[in-house]
């Protein structure tokens, strides 16, 4: 019998991290508004999200069937409270190519990507999801992220041709399935993924468009097909001294071929001369706990033979109940745990599959 949807949304991974803070949407740094509460969220049914994802819905009744819904490629996720960012001008993507780990200076248009902002040592400092309609580069970020991520931006202006705006006020994302036949509306910018479209809407239309391209699943479902599919999210999977290695960023959102860029020199040398200190792994949780291992829980070697309690080598960034597969999580632990190591989040018993080479 399936677990009561509240329980799965009070257990799930949406609580404050406890050792990497995911983003206070609250907190709008960089001086920049945060998105409005969602108006979805008086659908009736809905539960709102916790933490990073408390202006949108976490479901709205019942987590399994938003689930299968998004994995059988109908329904639609409200992520509105994601910020949104466009740049225009015509010297756009020859200069978000010098600022960014992803090689965008020939971006064709409509061709989605992703790309990283990194610290002067290799750090991760803003994950972007981006495309290009032709005339303006449209980017949604992390909830309250637009801010510190405008304010870099304009600093790094100089005498480009190029305008920034924070449009989160005005412009709400929703996310259509892999499969999905809903149809954008044909002014709408889309990022056409793998995993779906990310559709930017005009804020006003979001009710009428969520009405007509139903059925709603909520963020908690969203988040345990992402966790699945191995995805990382900042301030999740990520903490203050992460590395794009680490949580499988390579390629993805980083090219190992493009010109120079602040943070290149830390991808180049881990990527020719070195191992990064830390991977991400995907855990398969014992089912017959009730309560989900929240971000930061520690995770541990599982006990030896001798019942001696293991070290500590890593910790849970994301935890979700999947409908098929159960109790789930991403986590990042050290380099040279054994792939086949039996570990412990918390007092979960996991089992591990590699999704970073050790």
């Amino acid at each position: 019998m399936e677990p009561s949807t509240s329980a799965a949304a009070a257990s799930g991974s949406q609580s404050s991290p406890s050792s990497a803070p995911s983003p206070d949407a609250s907190a709008a740094p960089g001086g920049a508004a945060p998105a409005p509460v969602s108006p979805l969220l008086a659908t009736p049914g809905a539960v709102a999200g916790e933490g990073a994802d408390e202006q949108v819905a976490a479901h709205y009744g019942d987590l399994f069937r938003e689930q299968r819904a998004l994995a059988d490629g109908s329904g639609l996720v409200d992520l509105s409270h994601r910020g949104v960012v466009t740049v225009t001008g015509g010297d756009r993507l020859a200069w978000l190519h010098l600022l960014l780990s992803q090689h965008v200076s020939e971006l064709p248009a409509h061709r989605a990507t992703e790309a990283l902002v990194l610290s002067a040592h290799g750090h991760v400092e803003h994950a972007l999801y981006l495309v290009d309609d032709g005339s303006t580069t449209w980017i949604h970020v992390e909830p309250g992220t637009q801010g510190e991520l405008i304010a870099y931006l304009e600093s790094m202006k100089f005498f480009y041709r190029v305008e920034v705006a924070d449009r989160t006020a005005d412009i709400a994302l929703v996310h259509l399935p892999a499969g999905s036949i809903a149809e954008p509306p044909a002014d709408a910018a889309v990022r056409e993924t793998p995993y779906g479209r990310d559709v930017f809407l005009p804020r006003g239309d979001l009710e009428s468009y969520a009405a007509a391209h139903g059925p709603l699943a909520g963020v908690l479902a969203y988040e345990a097909l992402r966790v699945e599919e191995h995805r990382p999210r900042l301030g999740f999977e990520t903490d203050h001294r992460t590395i794009p290695h680490e949580v499988g960023w390579i390629g993805s959102a980083v090219h190992l071929d493009k010109g120079c860029y602040r943070g290149q020199e830390t991808v180049a040398r881990v990527q020719n001369l070195g191992k990064p200190p830390r991977r991400l792994v995907f855990l398969h949780l014992d089912g017959s706990e009730v309560h989900l291992p929240p971000h930061g829980t520690p995770v541990r070697l599982a006990p030896g033979p001798d019942g001696a309690e293991g070290r500590q080598v890593g910790f849970v960034t994301t935890s979700a109940r999947h409908h098929e597969l159960g109790p789930i999580a991403l986590a990042l632990v050290k380099r040279n745990v054994p792939v086949d190591a039996p570990l412990l989040a918390g007092d979960t018993a996991a089992a591990q599959e590699t999704v970073v080479e050790p």
